[in-house]
């Protein structure tokens, strides 16, 4: 089997965890358990992003040094992980010296190719983005994925990235390999970003303006530009430069990004690679956005959904189960708290649980052992594979839950707890074959559930191999 690296974006440490950063974390999360349960070889990056101007303003304003803030930050967001039954080997930090040579390596490479020069400009800029925004991209005068924040105009002296250099490079790739983009209308969008010119971008800020960033080589008086360096991670946290043999092994990466982050991941950084001499990235996934009750969730509107919250009330699998199955892996969704509650209580609590309560109920009383279960009986199958290698989170779900269904339906047409209790021995043998079958649907069902649902998939394998009713797993509330 094949090694293969994915790895997420890196959370700006900036605010707290959210949906979204969930969102994300599971996705990502459910295709390496997924790989794995294959029996690939899966690397699997998550992180933190840790430097810019966000970052110093936010510690300015509690009054701490930025080191401090981002450390407190990112206990937070590995907790968040953690709590989420992430299962990442790696939790790379972008304040990591390691990573910070690395980007200074990355920094040189570039210079070198002659792709780094220094030049005064006036741009429009927007710090939410940390990204300078031409007036196409403005909307009133202001970022539309930061509404709330003034547009800043910046004069200043910079170090830029000779981004225009690489258009016709990406175009090309954009068009020899049609699934490089996930899904399609987002290779469109790039496609036609990268027709109408790439621009170059500033890469550094002065020192004296923003101080919290990876020194620029050979330039005291400069700091990397947070995107710059924040980018470099994928690469520096499989060992880029010094470990050569392993960056090898897993580069090039799948990568999980949102929607916000498609020209930073499959224009800026592709061409970046290039300048560098390395190969560009294997294949980048973009997700939508969640909203609420039809609208951005804000504070102000009251519709936030705090994902600890809900997995407070829920359970973590139910969070992860939702995230998969309830939402979009192309589009932006739609999430309410009326919504969750009624995905736990009819999939969840009635279905699922249900089903798995009943026929181990039936096992344990009627069965003498455990059924005695074929490799057949616990394969995953191609068919649910190819779903999750496609990014078609929702559709995997579906296919197991139509098993649920499947296994429903079998129940009630066969009536097993009638038939088991019958003076007609024939009919009761038949009954306890088909708790038999029923429990091999059971473990079917487990098996595809392990990338998805693994503590849920675990209590349910336990209990076929004990042949016992295990606890609820979906309490009703």
């Amino acid at each position: 089997m094949s090694a293969r690296y994915i790895t997420t974006t890196l959370p700006y440490v900036n605010a707290r965890p959210h949906l979204g950063h969930a969102l994300e974390f599971v996705e990502a999360d459910f295709f390496v358990r997924t790989l794995r349960a294959k029996g690939e070889e899966v690397f699997f990056n998550i992180g933190t992003d840790e430097h810019g101007a966000k970052i110093a303003k936010k510690a300015d304003e509690e009054g701490r040094e930025p080191q401090a803030y981002v450390n407190d930050y990112a206990l937070r967001f590995k907790s968040f992980a953690d709590q989420f039954v992430i299962s990442y080997d790696s939790f790379i930090r972008t304040t990591d010296p390691a990573h910070m040579r690395a980007a200074q390596e990355f920094w040189k490479r570039c210079a070198a190719a002659g792709d780094i020069y220094k030049a005064e400009y006036e741009v429009k800029y927007c710090i939410g983005c940390e990204l300078e925004k031409t007036d196409s991209e403005l909307v009133q005068g202001r970022c539309p994925l930061h509404a709330t924040l003034e547009i800043e105009i910046r004069k200043e002296e910079n170090y830029y990235f000779r981004f225009s250099k690489y258009r016709d490079a990406l175009l090309a790739h954009y068009a020899a390999q049609p699934d490089f983009i996930v899904p399609e209308s987002r290779r469109r969008e790039i496609v036609a970003f990268a027709q109408s010119g790439f621009k170059d971008f500033s890469i550094s800020r002065p020192r004296e303006k923003m101080s919290w960033g990876v020194p620029v080589p050979g330039d005291a008086e400069h700091v990397m530009y947070v995107w710059f360096d924040a980018l470099v991670n994928y690469i520096s946290v499989i060992g880029w430069p010094a470990e050569e043999g392993r960056f090898l092994k897993w580069w090039p990466a799948i990568q999980f990004a949102g929607k916000d982050n498609l020209r930073q991941q499959t224009a800026m950084w592709q061409a970046m690679l290039l300048s560098a001499g390395l190969p560009l990235s294997r294949q980048i996934f973009i997700h939508g956005f969640i909203t609420s009750g039809g609208q951005k969730m804000s504070k102000t509107l009251g519709n936030v959904i705090d994902p600890l919250a809900v997995a407070e009330r829920y359970g973590v699998e139910a969070v992860r189960y939702i995230l998969l199955r309830h939402t979009s892996p192309f589009e932006d969704s739609d999430l309410t708290q009326d919504a969750i509650q009624e995905h736990y209580t009819a999939h969840l609590t009635n279905g699922l649980g249900n089903l798995v309560a009943r026929v181990m109920k039936l096992a344990q009383v009627h069965l003498l052992r455990p059924v005695q279960l074929s490799d057949e009986d616990e394969k995953i199958s191609d068919e649910f594979f190819e779903k999750v290698e496609t990014f078609r989170f929702n559709e995997a779900m579906d296919y197991i839950f139509k098993k649920v269904a499947a296994a429903d339906a079998f129940m009630t047409e066969r009536a097993p707890y009638l038939n088991i209790k019958s003076d007609d021995a024939a009919l009761a043998e038949t009954a306890r074959r088909d708790i038999e079958h029923l429990v091999r649907q059971l473990a079917s069902i487990a098996a595809h559930l392990v990338g998805a649902l693994p503590h849920t998939a675990a209590a349910i394998t336990a209990a076929v191999h004990e042949n016992r009713k295990p606890d609820n797993l979906f309490p009703r509330l």
